[in-house]
């Protein structure tokens, strides 16, 4: 096969809405010696993506400025290095950037086999998911079967993976919406219990889930949810926060943090280490891809776009209305 010279992507013309993604071309990229060139089928869209376009999240140094944190396709080349994988192997893989093209590159190591019951949509919209809410649930939260784990924006690409993996090992589930719809797109992946924030207090339903409060909460609102979040934890409960859509500044009154012993932590993805993100990758392929080939988790896609409409993509993105995963699909 011969490798093209240049290729079609998206790029952010300018910092702001979702009109400045335009389709452009670009110069093949090429792989490191522990990388892999990806022949994209489909691309995840995620909030972190919403948030560079809008110039609040830099991809880190030697990155490419190509939005787009995780693709499915098949590997067309590979670096010197690379042992695992082969020319022809369909994989899907987390990227720090360069998801919205013709092609990709990804490190080796953040590459997965695309589980056999999938199609290439289905398969984009694993990484990024997955490996953020392993990382945060299992290695920040230490969250352990039995114990209970509220989940906000359960309706999210977030939240319903969350749901689906916590639900299948063993964690009880509380997760909150903001319709009667996505509540009961909730119910249907796993949780025990489902919050209209629209019409009911998560903080009191929170208490009623589990009398003493819930274990751990895994957060991408932040604002006038942090207080509410510590309220409505247990005794040696763990606050996780991943986003602050609605602020990160607030005022916190942090004498429950000690009498709860409370720890609340967070952290963001794509800043982190090749090694803490195999790891992640290692963890994942033993433990969460036997139970999506079981089809006992699955991702859930609301809705698909052809690359050149990226910009459609991020402004159902942004308006909330989605259940589930969007994903661009790339002919």
């Amino acid at each position: 096969m011969k490798i093209r010279d240049k290729i079609k992507c998206i790029e952010i013309t300018t910092p702001g809405g979702p009109d400045v993604l335009k389709l452009t071309s670009r110069t093949m990229p090429t792989c490191k010696d522990d990388e892999v060139l990806i022949k994209v089928k489909a691309a995840g869209i995620n909030r972190p993506d919403c948030i560079q376009r809008k110039g609040n999240y830099d991809p880190p140094p030697g990155v490419t400025d190509i939005p787009g944190l995780e693709v499915s396709g098949e590997i067309i080349s590979l670096g010197t290095e690379v042992t695992k994988f082969v020319k022809g192997d369909q994989i899907t893989a987390l990227v720090s950037g360069g998801g919205y093209s013709e092609y990709a590159v990804a490190p080796a190591t953040q590459c997965l086999p695309m589980p056999k019951n999938l199609n290439f949509i289905e398969a984009a919209a694993l990484p990024e998911t997955f490996f953020t809410v392993w990382n945060n649930l299992f290695y920040y939260a230490h969250i352990q079967k039995g114990e209970s784990l509220l989940i906000h924006g359960g309706s999210s690409g977030i939240g319903t993976t969350a749901i689906q993996l916590a639900k299948q090992l063993g964690i009880r589930v509380i997760a909150t919406a903001g319709s009667d719809e996505k509540c009961n797109a909730c119910y249907k992946l796993g949780a025990e219990k489902v919050v209209n924030y629209k019409k009911e207090d998560f903080v009191i339903a929170a208490k009623n889930f589990d009398t003493k409060g819930v274990n751990v909460i895994l957060d991408m609102v932040g604002g006038d949810y942090i207080a509410r979040n510590i309220k409505s934890l247990a005794p040696d409960g763990r606050l996780v926060n991943i986003a602050f859509l609605a602020g990160s500044k607030v005022t916190i009154d942090f004498m429950p943090i000690m009498l709860k012993r409370l720890t609340l932590t967070g952290s963001t993805l794509r800043p982190q280490s090749k090694a803490r993100k195999q790891d992640i990758a290692q963890s994942l392929l033993t433990q969460i891809w036997p139970l999506i080939e079981n089809e006992k988790i699955m991702p859930l896609i609301y809705e698909t776009f052809p690359l050149c409409d990226a910009s459609k993509a991020h402004k159902l993105m942004e308006s909330n209305q989605h259940i589930g995963k969007i994903v661009l699909e790339i002919n």
